[in-house]
């Protein structure tokens, strides 16, 4: 940037521009170089704690070494760099400045003090951006790199609508000090993936955890190229998901696509972090808190740390980020949950008093996020990013949920932690919780209309899940749907006595609940359980079960989303395991 850029026009230092004005005894912002200062008192503003030049002196005047604001005071101010004195026509010229009565002076208290220099320190860093202003946001926007979102975004976030980001994290090892690391060729695989869900009312947010090692079907994905045109490249299923970026000249745009594809929630932009951005960014906020609750060396990672407290950045930030074999399990989850910990550790940084008040840390953080993201091509501006920026600001870090998908060990595998697929019964869940805008986080209200909604369905009943009995049927639900709520109800809700009832006679457009008269109590239990609404609920006759015993008959229709997915917008954030960004952990 040139020197205007950095606030320093014409080759002069912004804190030379602070003068002394000898008609009201304070130090004033000169304007220009040839306007007299106002002779109207002012506000009092702090001189400069410069040392190389005189906080009231003019273009190119320096202070004698020790000389200090006394020093200053008791100068000569007959020179050009001040302005002349002004006297009432007729009237007595006014006392040399040195020389005037002055008034006592009154004490001001502590607090005075520092709120005198805070907003002169403020009110200094302000005229110096806007006098540059310009010329710094187009440096900015010079900075930042965006990628075709190739239509596979909602178009960018809004204002009055919940934001969906989605978060990668490339293995490519591009970049200074990175060619050490193993894997020195890798094209950049999506490795890790956090889809970041803010609510409508900013209330709360969710990040949401997508393992790398999850086995998923990578959709068709229409790629622009860099002559302009579209190349469509081809979805493979049963593939690791961070194949859907760098694989087969992947962009970001088919992750974005991929993410979709398993969650059922499109996300509004995305944001793409190399392993430079983790070196950058740490460093731009001063390094982040972590705290370890054993000693770590991982030869693969680099990370060499003792148990306890840690403040790291740069290359130990990295290091921290990318260890697994010294954690856990010692797989990708495991990674995980550390990385977890970590990004909560930088939200409370990025929230602190010492981060936001700093004008230092926060134009380093302007130009390392810049320069270290590559973004979609809806966010392909400063003023784009700084409304995205406002309106994560209004997150409290107590209510930002981090999570995980729900998976389970690969069966096809025959190896454990090697590669992962979806949990049925509580991944469905989990999306759907998301796409319905229902906090993860101890939202108490929200809660306690679940607990009163469940209470109202129950009311009068004594009925426990064991025994409830219920054939199921699969009338217009994709296939598989019957037996996959069957294991959901036997496995995870505790109805036992029910049963795989095979294909219904015609297919239905709602799901229902046939009943008895006399089986009315395990009717509103299984509602209860499954999410069902009172149109859902319909009184009949029973049927006989596969051990000889009279049942319901529970009939998925079209709408049914998924193994133990509600079937209306559920209230409540299903339990599964989480943390918060304001609890501070030991990794470990």
């Amino acid at each position: 940037m040139d020197a205007q850029g950095r606030g320093r026009a014409d080759n002069i230092d912004p804190a030379d521009q602070w003068v002394l004005n000898p008609n009201t005894g304070e130090y004033e912002l000169r304007l220009s170089a040839s306007a007299p200062q106002s002779t109207v008192p002012g506000p009092r503003r702090s001189a400069s704690p410069r040392t190389g030049a005189a906080a009231g002196g003019g273009r190119g005047r320096t202070a004698a070494p020790g000389r200090g604001k006394q020093d200053l005071d008791s100068r000569d101010m007959s020179g050009p760099e001040f302005p002349a004195q002004r006297r009432r026509r007729g009237g007595p010229p006014e006392p040399p400045p040195g020389r005037r009565n002055r008034r006592p002076v009154k004490k001001k208290s502590k607090a005075k003090k520092v709120l005198l220099w805070t907003g002169g320190g403020m009110a200094f860093v302000l005229v110096a951006v806007s006098a540059a202003g310009y010329l710094y946001i187009k440096h900015l926007n010079d900075n930042i790199t965006s990628v075709s979102d190739d239509g596979a975004s909602t178009g960018g976030f809004r204002k009055d609508q919940a934001i969906n980001i989605l978060l990668i994290g490339t293995d490519k090892r591009t970049g200074k000090g990175n060619e050490g690391y193993g894997d020195a060729g890798s094209v950049g695989h999506a490795d890790t993936n956090i889809l970041l869900h803010v609510s409508k009312d900013r209330s709360n947010a969710t990040a949401l955890s997508i393992p790398r090692d999850l086995i998923v079907d990578v959709p068709d994905c229409p790629t622009k190229q860099a002559d302009g045109s579209t190349k469509v490249i081809p979805g493979t299923p049963g593939q690791r998901f961070n194949t859907s970026l760098g694989q087969d000249g992947r962009t970001p745009s088919c992750t974005m696509r991929t993410v979709t594809e398993v969650t059922g929630i499109k996300p509004d932009d995305f944001m793409v972090a190399d392993f430079n951005a983790v070196k950058t960014l740490t460093t731009a906020v001063g390094g982040v808190d972590v705290c370890l609750a054993k000693d770590i060396n991982d030869k693969d990672s680099h990370l060499n740390l003792s148990k306890g407290p840690h403040n790291i950045s740069g290359e130990q930030a990295l290091a921290f980020v990318r260890t697994r074999h010294s954690v856990g399990l010692g797989g990708d989850l495991s990674r995980i949950e550390l990385q977890q910990q970590f990004l909560s550790a930088l939200m409370r940084k990025l929230s602190s008093n010492s981060t936001l008040t700093s004008p230092t840390k926060m134009l380093k953080l302007a130009e390392a996020g810049t320069k270290a993201l590559t973004v979609d091509s809806q966010l392909d501006s400063i003023g784009k990013l700084k409304d995205l920026g406002l309106e994560l600001g209004k997150l409290n870090p107590k209510n930002l949920t981090f999570t995980t998908v729900p998976v389970v060990d690969n069966p096809a595998d025959g190896v454990v932690h090697k590669t992962v697929i979806l949990k049925p019964s509580a991944a469905p869940a989990v999306f759907d919780a998301i796409k319905n805008d229902v906090s993860f986080s101890d939202v108490k209200k929200k809660q306690k209309a679940a607990k009163d909604a469940q209470a109202a369905l129950l009311k009068g009943t004594k009925s426990a899940p064991s025994e409830v009995r219920v054939r199921i049927y699969n009338g217009g639900a994709p296939g598989g749907s019957a037996q996959a709520e069957l294991s959901y109800l036997q496995n995870d809700a505790g109805v036992l006595k029910s049963d795989n009832a095979g294909n219904a006679p015609a297919p239905l457009s709602k799901t229902t609940l046939e009943y008895a008269p006399d089986q009315a109590p395990q009717a509103r239990r299984l509602a209860a359980i499954l999410g069902l609404s009172g149109s859902a609920m319909k009184p009949g006759k029973s049927v006989i079960n596969s051990q000889g015993l009279p049942a319901m008959t529970l009939t998925l229709g079209k709408d049914f989303k998924g193994a133990g997915v509600s079937f209306t917008a559920p209230s409540k954030a299903p339990d599964v395991d989480k943390t918060t960004a304001n609890q501070v952990k030991c990794a470990g």
